[in-house]
């Protein structure tokens, strides 16, 4: 399972990569708010430019309640993207 946050895309596929070679045959994108661009950014270049043996297997997407600040409740989209070998 990968979190994606601030770092630049190219950061996040090196460790998919990474995750790959070491023989793992799922791996699992989350991200959440303005990130979720950034992971879907991701999955595309590591499927079209590095792995073309990777499919998405699957997409969840979803609303996560977070406390801010003084007690308020914020909603904030989230988006899991499940990477995975071709069988």
């Amino acid at each position: 399972m990968i979190y994606i946050g601030n770092k630049n895309v190219m950061s996040y596929v090196l460790a998919v990569v990474t995750q790959f070679n070491n023989g793992c045959e799922e791996v699992v994108l989350k991200a959440r708010g303005r990130a979720i661009s950034r992971a879907v950014d991701t999955a595309e270049v590591i499927r079209n430019k590095f792995l073309p043996n990777v499919q998405i297997k699957e997409i969840r997407t979803g609303t996560e309640e977070l406390e801010g600040e003084g007690g308020q409740k914020i909603s904030v989209s989230s988006i899991e993207i499940v990477l995975s070998t071709k069988q």
